[in-house]
């Protein structure tokens, strides 16, 4: 890939914190190639995408379910598009969707950089073990774009 080929970099993970948006400054900042993409992030919306266009449910089980098959369609098209998968890990809500993305985004050999505090090392580990950086910042995260895509240090 040149220097000036645009990037894509799909940022997955919990949706509850301002760090899509501190990366989204960072790199519109840098002046980095880079086209951002990620999941639907309005819990609402994500959950109920699926019972609204497809039909009502009566079980939990079932509205779950066809919400979740609706959103794996855009995390799949859009993950198989990136070229670098950022996966965040926050610490209120268990984020079982990002550590699948995780391991749907090594099992297609993407290039992985992992977010989330020191506190939650032990417990990401393996998911870690299969990223190539760990980052605890959304500013490390731009950092490392910039280096990556540009070869420089700033700063």
């Amino acid at each position: 890939m040149k220097q000036s080929e645009s990037w894509r970099v799909y940022l997955s993970g919990e949706i509850h914190s301002d760090w899509r948006e501190v990366i989204r400054a960072g790199v519109a900042a840098a002046g980095l190639p880079i086209m951002l993409s990620g999941p639907v992030s309005d819990h609402g919306t994500s959950d109920d995408a699926g019972v609204k266009i497809l039909g009502a449910e009566e079980k939990a089980f079932w509205h779950d379910h066809k919400g979740a098959r609706l959103n794996a369609v855009r995390t799949r098209v859009l993950i198989d598009k990136a070229d670098v998968v950022v996966v965040r890990f926050g610490e209120k809500y268990r984020q079982w969707n990002a550590a699948f993305d995780a391991g749907y985004a090594a099992a297609l050999g993407k290039a992985i950089i992992t977010l989330h505090d020191p506190s939650l090392t032990h417990a990401l580990k393996e998911v870690d073990g299969a990223a190539l950086a760990v980052a605890e910042t959304p500013e490390q995260v731009v950092q490392a774009l910039s280096y990556v895509i540009t070869g420089e240090l700033s700063g």
